[in-house]
């Protein structure tokens, strides 16, 4: 029997009252007020030593519990969060388990519960999570340096009023960060420079994947720009993910998303200083920083660098013996049997390779990149040409 659900103090208070009055017996007033006899007891004896306080409800959990996290782990967990405000709980045990001395650590969940008992976790919107892409645009890789991502993050205004352009460059596989530049513009020379330093440091990728957007591609044959061709004399293979569509880098785009919270939020006053922030980012992200897709690994565990080196001098584009070989002029032009083919001026002084695959069909190659096709048929009529694209189906 429980007391009547009105009012539990005043039925409290009524029942006290009448107790101490002496008009009723101990076992009638249980029965009046439907509590037992022991209820009845409890509450008489908490009025003789609390008195009113002593009446009102108590919390039933226990003042201890045999599972509760000691409060040097706790401080622990809290002072892990403050110095890294953008990791969660699973990166925050991962990263403190791989210390020296780190006391036995409870579950993700519990981190969870004491950081936000701390004050130390924002309520955040849910989001509905969409299936992830599949297909031939998604990464496939499978080691280290099979393919590079590489972006220019959003650009943002800093302290001094000027717009600073991060470059970005990083491992699909090992999602190991190569490097982050700040720069004053998404120019050729500026990421130019940028790449020659990660040659340098780690050597040369099989691929690299970016957006179709300048100084990586153009809407050139090929969507060649001096930069990829720059890649595909280096024996590195250019891949451009479909307009519109970053989720085809989204590896690189996600590292983007924590870039952007932990150096930028508020930004520096100049490039040098922001640079410097880009610096320490790096070390931690590759160093530090538990990678949920790595199984918590720090990216610098699972990444080598690749076997092959930057060339002190890259050597020309050559073609197999049966390829017919042709210059292309400074206006983007080749000779084909006295007659001017157009086919790039991105190509201006390069040398392309074309095979025959059927009577009067020729396939037109860029140092192992298949350009498009000729058709000699048409520069027979029109005395001029062009190569065109390849469609999906091929020749």
């Amino acid at each position: 029997m429980t007391w009547k659900a009105s009012d539990a103090m005043s039925e409290r208070v009524k029942f006290i009252g009448l107790l101490r009055s002496g008009q009723r017996s101990f076992s009638g007033l249980c029965r009046e007020f439907g509590i037992s006899r022991p209820t009845g007891y409890k509450w008489a004896e908490r009025f003789k030593e609390e008195g009113l306080e002593g009446l009102k409800e108590r919390s039933r959990a226990p003042e201890r519990s045999p599972q509760e996290t000691g409060p040097e782990v706790q401080r622990l967990l809290v002072e892990a969060r403050k110095r890294h405000p953008t990791w969660g709980p699973r990166k925050l045990k991962a990263w403190l388990e791989d210390q020296d001395a780190t006391p036995e650590l409870p579950a993700s969940s519990t981190i969870g519960d004491i950081l936000h008992r701390a004050g130390l976790v924002k309520p955040r919107r849910v989001r509905r999570k969409l299936p992830l892409p599949v297909g031939p645009y998604t990464q496939q890789v499978s080691q280290p340096n099979e393919e590079w991502a590489a972006d220019f993050k959003g650009q943002f205004r800093m302290g001094c009023g000027e717009y600073c352009y991060p470059l970005t460059i990083s491992d699909g596989f090992s999602r190991y960060l190569l490097e982050i530049r700040a720069l004053r513009d998404t120019g050729t020379g500026g990421a130019r420079g940028g790449f020659e330093r990660a040659f340098l440091t780690y050597g040369l990728p099989q691929a690299i994947r970016t957006d179709n957007g300048s100084p990586f591609a153009t809407t050139a044959l090929g969507r060649l720009s001096s930069l990829s061709i720059w890649w595909l004399k280096l024996g590195i293979r250019p891949v451009t993910i479909r307009p519109s569509h970053p989720q085809d880098n989204g590896r690189h785009e996600r590292m983007h998303r924590t870039l952007k919270a932990e150096t930028t939020r508020p930004p520096a006053g100049d490039l040098a200083p922001q640079q410097k922030r880009f610096v320490s980012f790096r070390r931690e992200y590759n160093q530090e920083r538990p990678h949920e897709a790595l199984d918590q690994k720090p990216p610098a565990r699972i990444y080598r660098p690749s076997i092959r080196p930057y060339p002190v001098r890259i050597p020309p584009v050559e073609y197999p013996s049966h390829y017919e070989v042709r210059q292309v002029t400074t206006a983007g032009n080749f000779t084909w049997h006295d007659q001017q083919v157009f086919i790039s001026r991105s190509l201006v002084g390069e040398r392309i390779g074309l095979i025959e695959v059927d009577d009067g069909l020729w396939k037109v190659y860029f140092a192992g990149l298949e350009l498009g096709v000729m058709d000699e048929a048409h520069l027979r009529e029109c005395k001029t040409g062009r190569v065109l694209p390849m469609s999906p189906n091929g020749v």
